[in-house]
């Protein structure tokens, strides 16, 4: 990728991600300005604040809006960028979150000298975000959309606690979630064909939860989803399918299966007397409730990724 004039890169900072790195942002920004770039630096007070700047910065003088976040602040700039319909700058990201999914999912180096290397010489994508619809409102996301066991998981852990615990705070909350399981069961649907499942994610990507691969085939360049149906219900068989993820087994796992698709809709077919919301998580945040559709956006964004 080459730039002309506007070599200068937006880096957008959430604090609360950031607070414990910030000295891998600063040294990015000071590697990005030996390449002879300009970074201005911006950081976020509040939820919605990263995709206001990026549905308003200036592309003119952007060639590159970079995120220092994690995936639920990446997400925002996403979903700022889509509205634009394709005339924002290209998205890079200096990953500081707790799974950095995407991080991953682009090959990123967590140096700072690869992601200055990458945000100033890196490779485009061209893709096509998500979009999940529910109740009137709608989410665009660059890696998932889930619901049943993970998105009960998401919604159950607080902002504070997710600062103060990391990723234990998510292994806790899957204990929890575990012990309080009912085999609520969900009915999905993927391109007019209709399935069951006790838990669905609907993918971008290959990966889930940082380095995980959930579904071998997806790509975030395809115009493609990617569905992965948990079949089988139960405590055990919970457990079950996430060790086979942590071990890197999962999709040759007995009651797991992934289907590709453009149009998917997921709704509760039997909430097994559970009484609460079925929420939807969207990129690790607890963002909907079912029922929900999902396919492709309309438009599409540039994704920066190493040049080699």
């Amino acid at each position: 990728m080459t730039f002309a004039s506007n070599r200068a890169v937006l880096l957008i900072l959430n604090p609360t991600a950031g607070r414990r790195r910030r000295g891998l942002v600063d040294a990015v920004a000071r590697r990005v300005r030996a390449l002879g770039w300009t970074v201005d630096l911006v950081e976020t007070a509040a939820a919605g604040d990263a995709r206001r700047i990026a549905e308003t910065c200036d592309a003119a003088r952007y060639a590159v809006i970079a995120v220092a976040g994690g995936d639920g602040t990446i997400n925002e700039v996403v979903n700022g960028l889509a509205s634009r319909g394709g005339a924002g700058p290209a998205l890079g990201i200096v990953p500081l979150g707790t799974a950095n999914v995407l991080a991953h999912e682009l090959g990123l180096g967590f140096s700072a000298a690869a992601l200055a290397q990458t945000l100033t010489a890196g490779r485009e994508i061209l893709m096509q975000p998500g979009e999940a619809s529910g109740a009137g409102k709608t989410r665009q996301f660059s890696l998932m959309a889930g619901a049943g066991f993970d998105a009960k998981v998401v919604a159950g852990v607080s902002a504070p606690l997710k600062r103060r615990l990391g990723r234990a705070a998510y292994v806790w909350r899957s204990l929890v979630e575990a012990r309080r399981y009912r085999p609520v069961r969900y009915a999905v649907e993927i391109d007019g064909v209709r399935h069951e499942a006790a838990s669905v994610i609907v993918t971008h990507g290959r990966l889930y939860a940082g380095p995980y691969i959930v579904a071998p085939e997806a790509a975030l360049g395809l115009p493609l989803l990617h569905v992965c149906l948990f079949e089988r219900w139960g405590r055990s068989q919970t457990l079950r399918f996430g060790l086979a993820l942590l071990l890197g087994r999962l999709p040759r796992t007995a009651g797991y299966r992934v289907i590709a698709g453009h149009d998917i809709r997921v709704s509760v077919l039997s909430d097994a007397g559970e009484a609460r919301r079925q929420p939807v998580q969207i990129d690790g945040d607890d963002a909907l409730t079912l029922p929900v559709s999902i396919a492709l956006a309309a438009g599409a964004i540039r994704l920066l990724r190493p040049a080699a």
